[in-house]
């Protein structure tokens, strides 16, 4: 059974940072593309940043590109973000997202809420 589970959320002041983390359980991680993905309040759920199998590249949003650094440890099974210089447009509810590398299929997490804010 596929579980990815998310934490390192919270409340932050604008220009402070977090780190998530996601642990996937359930799959052979090392073969699965990654993604973070993230919902603000009245928007529509967008990517934030992707990492491939290996760790080899990584893509981000524009709007986070040089605050955020995705990262992957594939003894660990697990994916993070590193995000600096957090500004309340960040304030999001964010999700991992794993790809099935066979059969394309996603698989969510839960969710970690993110909130910036002085």
């Amino acid at each position: 059974q596929v579980q990815l589970v998310e934490s390192g959320g919270g409340l932050v002041q604008p220009g402070g940072s977090l780190r998530l983390s996601c642990a996937a359980s359930g799959f052979t991680f090392k073969y699965y593309d990654m993604s973070w993905y993230r919902q603000a309040p009245g928007k529509e759920r967008e990517v934030v940043a992707d990492i491939t199998s290996t760790g080899g590249i990584t893509n981000y949003v524009g709007s986070v590109k040089g605050r955020f650094t995705i990262s992957r440890d594939n003894a660990r099974n697990t994916v993070y973000l590193q995000m600096n210089s957090l500004t309340p447009e960040d304030t999001a509810v964010y999700y991992c997202k794993a790809r099935s590398p066979f059969t394309l299929t996603d698989y969510w997490g839960q969710g970690t809420q993110v909130t910036v804010s002085s």
